[in-house]
C-alpha cells in the first residue's frame, strides 16, 4: 500500500502539469483532492462536455445563502487534472478537506472550544481556507535565498515554467519541511482542523484497502501530512465540531476572479498568461508576441512582424543576463514596453487586462441541479440573446421593438432583486424609448441569485414580491414613489398597483410641502413612462394632481420666515417641480402652478430668493408684461430694501441664466443704478451674493455680461454709434455678401 502527496500550488500550470505526468505513471487506484467533502456528488460532473473552466463550486447554506465559500478551477488548476484523470480513467475521486459546514462557523467562532456550537454561521472566502498568508510569506525566504526579490517569480521559475518534473514533488516536500521547522508557527486552529480532517480521511482510504492513494494538497500542507499523528489525538482534535448544513453546485467563473486584484485570497497575478503557458508549455514568447501584436491591431496601432522577432529576442536576452533557462511574464511585458509600447507604460495596461488576466468565463451544463431563478434567469438569457460575458458589452434599447423591450423589462427586474448584471447608461436625446445599457457578469451573483430564491421561482414572481415587501414596509413618500419609479419599466402590474394605493395614501395624510414636491418629479417621470411602457399611467397622473392642489394651497406659508438654507433647499425644489410640470403638459396644473407663484411674489413677507425666482418663472412663461416686470424689478431693488434682501431676490431672479440682462437694457440699468447707489460697506456686503450669482452663469453669459459693463452698459445701438458705425453703408454690402453666400430672397 502506497500513499503519495502530491503538494501543490493552487491554480498553477507547472503544478498542473507535473500532477497529471505523475497519476500517469503511477496510476493510483483513488485520488484524494483538498476541497469540500459535501461537494463529493458534484465530482460526476467533471468530464463533461457543457462544463468548462474556469468554474467554481459553491458551497452555500439554504437557509442563509449568503453564507457560502467558493472553490475555483481552471483548466491549469492540479486540483482540476486530478479529478479529470480519475473521472477519464474510472477510478475512486474524493474531497478531503474539513467540510465547508464547519469552516463556515469556525472562521465566524475561531477561538471557540469543539463542544460549542454558534448560533449563525459567518460568510468566508477561499482565501480563509487556503490560509494563502502562511504559505506566501514562508516562500519569500527560499526566494531570497534563490536570489529572487520577488517570491512569485521565483515560483514560477522554478516550478511553473520547468517541463523536467523528476523527483520534483519531493523537492517541494523537503522545501516545506525546512520552513515548517524553521519558521514560528501560527497556532491557528482552523488550519490544525484541516489538517487533522485529511489525515484522517487518508486513513479512511487505507481502511477501504485502496493500494495506491494519489494525494493533491496544498505545498504547505504536505509536511503535516506526512507527519506521524496517532488517529486518537485527530478524533479528539476534531471532536464536538459545530456544523451547519450545506448544498453545493457548479457555477462559471472568470479569469478575473481567479486573480488578486479581484481580493481572492488564492489568486494569481495572471490567470490569462497561466492560461497560455498551459496550452502551450514549449513558447518562447513567439505565441504570446503574435497575441499582443493582434490585440494593438485591433485598436489601430501599427504592429509588424518585425516588432514581434525584436521583442522575443529582447525577451531572451534579458532572460540569459539574468541567469533563467527561458523569458517569463517578466521579461516579456519589458520587452513589450521597448519594442511595441515606444516606452509608453499606459499601453501595458491594455496587454494586463485583455491578456495577462484575460476575460474568459467559464460554462456550465443546463442540466446541473441549479436554483429555479437560476434556471429562469438562464432561460431568459438564452431568449433573448444577452450572454454572461466576463468582458462587458454595451447595448442600445429601442424599447419600440418588442425584443428590446423585453430585454429592458428583464433587466429592469433583475436591479430590484439587486442583481446588477446591467447598469443604465447615460442617452442623448429627449425621448423615453431609448436605453443604453452596460452589461458584465459577476460570479459572485450566483450568490446573489441563490439567496433571493426564497422570494420567487420566476424573475417577475421575485422582483415583484421584492418590491411588494419593501414598498409595505416603507413609511415616507420618497422611498415609495422611487420604488414605483423603478418598478414601472419591470412591470409588474400587480406590485404597481399596491405601490399606487399605498402612495396614495400617504400622499393625503402627508402635510409636510416639501417631502411632497420632492416626489412630484419622480411621477411625472412614472406618468411619462406609462405611454412607453403600455402602463396605465392615469392613476397616477390622478394622484400628480392632488399632490399639486396640496402643494399650492401650503406653498405660500411654507415660504415665509425660512432661514437662507431652507430658502435654497426650497429653491431646489421649485426648479425640479417647475421642470416637471412644464415636461408634463397639462394645462390645469399648470395653471394652479402659476397662480401660486403670482400669490408668492405679490406677498411682501415671501423669501426674497424665492419671489426673485418666482418673478422669473412668471416673466419665463409670458405671464408678466414688460412693464410689470420693471415694476416688481424696480420694487425689489429700490433703496428702501435692505442691501442683502435685494442681493438675495436678485440671485433668486437670475437663477439658471444671465441672458436677460444682455437683452433687456430696462433691467440692466435698474441693477447697475442699484449697484451704483450701494455704500461702501452696503457692496461688501452683498458682494458674496453677487459673485455667486454670476459665478452660476456659463463662461459665455459672463464674458458678455463683462463686456458690457465695461461698455458703460450701452445699448448695442449706443455701442456702435460710439465706435462711428455707418449702418447705411453696412447695408451696402449685404447684396454682394448674399450673392457669395449663394442665398435668394
Amino acid at each position: 500500500m502506497a500513499v503519495h502527496i502530491l503538494g501543490i500550488r493552487h491554480h498553477g500550470p507547472g503544478s498542473a502539469r507535473n500532477v497529471k505526468a505523475f497519476l500517469e505513471n503511477v496510476k493510483p487506484d483513488i485520488v484524494l483532492v483538498e476541497g469540500p467533502p459535501e461537494a463529493d456528488a458534484m465530482l460526476q460532473w467533471v468530464g463533461n462536455e457543457g462544463l468548462k473552466p474556469p468554474v467554481a463550486l459553491l458551497c452555500y447554506q439554504p437557509d442563509a445563502p449568503q453564507h457560502s465559500v467558493f472553490y475555483p478551477f481552471a483548466d491549469f488548476s492540479p486540483e482540476w487534472q486530478a479529478i479529470l484523470y480519475a473521472r477519464t480513467h474510472q477510478i475512486h475521486v474524493r474531497f478531503m478537506d474539513l467540510p465547508a459546514g464547519n469552516q463556515m462557523l469556525i472562521e465566524k467562532h475561531p477561538t471557540l472550544p469543539p463542544e460549542v456550537s454558534a448560533e449563525e454561521p459567518a460568510t468566508i472566502s477561499r482565501e480563509a481556507i487556503a490560509v494563502e498568508e502562511i504559505r506566501r510569506n514562508p516562500i519569500s525566504y527560499l526566494a531570497d535565498a534563490a536570489g529572487f526579490t520577488d517570491s512569485e517569480n521565483w515560483w514560477e521559475h522554478t516550478f511553473e515554467y520547468r517541463l523536467n518534473n523528476d523527483e520534483v514533488f519531493d523537492a517541494v516536500t523537503e522545501a516545506m519541511q525546512a520552513l515548517r521547522e524553521s519558521l514560528p508557527q501560527k497556532n491557528e486552529r482552523l488550519e490544525q482542523l484541516r489538517e487533522a480532517y485529511m489525515r484522517r480521511t487518508i486513513r479512511q482510504a487505507e481502511k477501504e484497502m485502496f493500494h495506491t492513494i494519489a494525494v493533491i494538497c496544498g505545498a504547505w500542507h504536505v509536511p503535516a501530512l506526512k507527519a506521524k499523528v496517532s488517529q486518537k489525538e485527530d478524533n479528539e482534535l476534531l471532536k464536538g465540531l459545530p456544523k451547519t448544513k450545506t448544498e453545493c453546485t457548479w457555477i462559471p467563473w472568470t479569469f478575473n476572479r481567479l486573480s488578486f486584484y479581484s481580493g481572492y485570497g488564492a489568486g494569481i497575478n495572471s490567470p490569462g498568461w497561466y492560461n497560455h503557458v498551459w496550452h502551450h508549455p514549449n513558447d518562447d514568447g513567439t505565441l504570446w508576441m503574435a497575441g499582443v501584436a493582434q490585440l494593438f491591431r485591433k485598436q489601430q496601432m501599427d504592429t509588424s512582424v518585425a516588432h514581434i522577432i525584436e521583442a522575443v529576442r529582447l525577451a531572451g536576452s534579458l532572460a540569459a543576463l539574468r541567469g533563467l533557462p527561458k523569458a517569463g511574464l517578466e521579461e516579456l511585458n519589458e520587452a513589450t514596453l521597448t519594442v511595441l509600447c515606444n516606452g509608453e507604460s499606459f499601453l501595458l495596461k491594455l496587454v494586463h487586462d485583455e491578456l495577462i488576466v484575460g476575460h474568459q468565463i467559464g460554462e456550465v451544463p443546463t442540466d446541473i441541479p441549479k436554483p429555479p431563478l437560476q434556471l429562469d434567469i438562464e432561460k431568459h438569457q438564452k431568449k433573448l440573446r444577452l450572454p454572461a460575458t466576463a468582458d462587458f458589452k454595451d447595448y442600445t434599447l429601442d424599447l419600440r421593438k418588442d425584443t428590446d423591450l423585453e430585454r429592458s423589462i428583464f433587466l429592469h427586474r433583475l436591479r430590484l432583486l439587486g442583481i446588477n448584471w446591467g447598469k443604465p447608461q447615460y442617452t442623448s436625446g429627449k425621448g423615453t424609448f431609448k436605453e443604453q445599457w452596460r452589461l458584465q457578469w459577476d460570479p459572485g451573483f450566483s450568490v446573489d441569485i441563490v439567496e433571493r430564491g426564497n422570494l420567487g421561482n420566476t424573475v417577475a414572481e421575485a422582483a415583484g414580491n421584492s418590491v411588494l415587501n419593501t414598498g409595505r414596509a416603507a413609511t415616507d413618500l420618497k422611498t415609495v414613489s422611487r420604488l414605483l419609479e423603478q418598478a414601472i419599466p419591470a412591470e409588474l402590474p400587480d406590485a404597481i398597483d399596491e405601490l399606487i394605493d399605498r402612495l396614495n395614501n400617504l400622499a393625503a395624510a402627508s402635510a409636510d410641502v416639501m417631502e411632497l414636491m420632492e416626489v412630484i418629479p419622480n411621477l411625472i417621470t412614472v406618468a411619462r413612462y406609462g405611454n412607453v411602457r403600455k402602463t396605465d399611467a392615469a392613476m397616477v397622473q390622478g394622484i400628480i394632481g392632488s399632490m399639486v392642489t396640496r402643494i399650492c394651497i401650503s406653498l405660500p406659508s411654507a415660504c415665509v420666515a425660512i432661514d437662507e438654507d431652507a430658502a435654497n433647499l426650497l429653491l431646489e425644489l421649485f426648479y425640479r417641480l417647475n421642470d416637471g410640470l412644464n415636461l408634463l403638459q397639462q394645462t390645469e396644473l399648470t395653471t394652479q402652478w402659476q397662480q401660486v407663484l403670482h400669490i408668492l411674489v405679490n406677498n411682501k413677507n415671501t423669501s426674497p430668493v424665492i419671489s426673485g425666482y418666482s418673478t422669473r418663472l412668471l416673466h419665463d412663461s409670458k405671464q408678466l408684461l414688460s412693464d410689470e416686470l420693471v415694476q416688481h424689478f424696480s420694487y425689489a431693488m429700490s433703496s428702501t430694501a435692505a442691501p442683502a434682501t435685494a442681493a438675495a431676490w436678485l440671485e433668486g431672479f437670475l437663477r439658471g441664466s444671465g441672458t436677460l440682462l444682455l437683452l433687456d437694457q430696462n433691467l440692466w440699468q435698474l441693477i447697475d443704478s442699484w449697484v451704483s447707489n450701494l455704500s461702501e460697506d452696503a457692496f461688501m456686503q452683498v458682494l458674496p451674493l453677487l459673485r455667486r450669482t454670476f459665478a452660476n452663469f456659463s463662461a459665455p453669459e459672463r464674458r458678455k455680461l463683462g463686456e458690457k459693463a465695461r461698455s458703460g452698459g450701452a445699448s448695442q445701438q449706443q455701442a456702435m454709434a460710439e465706435v462711428g458705425f455707418d449702418a447705411d453703408r453696412a447695408k451696402m454690402g449685404l447684396p454682394v455678401i448674399m450673392e457669395l453666400l449663394r442665398i435668394k430672397l
